[in-house]
């Protein structure tokens, strides 16, 4: 069992940066692949990006490829995103979730999942 706890959000201007962390319980963190998923009010659960469990490799979203970035610490069971130059259309709950030793794309093949943060950017 993973618990996963996302750090709060905020209010920024369109142009800033934000960073959210997501830290996770266990002993067995660098065997799971992590994700950031997004959910706008009214759509459907995005993908945003991920970070694979062996080797770091990255994959983003066409939407915040180039913007946005996802690293990992397996010393601190801890994730991060860091966003910049955000745009209003990034406004969601922004959620981290824990793919045990594979990879992908489809919030349906995650294990775990985070509360969520609200990140709202202004015009």
């Amino acid at each position: 069992q993973v618990q996963l706890v996302e750090s709060e959000g905020g209010l920024v201007q369109a142009g800033g940066s934000l960073r959210l962390s997501c830290l996770a319980s266990g002993r067995t963190f660098s065997r799971y692949s992590m994700g950031w998923f997004r959910q706008a009010p009214g759509k459907e659960r995005e993908f945003v990006a991920t970070i694979n469990w062996n080797d770091d490799s990255t994959y983003y979203a066409d939407a915040v490829k180039g913007r946005f970035t996802i690293s990992r610490d397996n010393a601190k069971n801890t994730v991060y995103l860091q966003m910049n130059s955000l745009k209003p259309e990034d406004t969601a709950v922004y959620y981290c979730a824990a793919r045990w030793r594979s990879r992908g794309y489809a919030p349906s093949g995650y294990d775990y999942w985070g509360r969520g943060t609200q990140v709202s950017v202004s015009s």
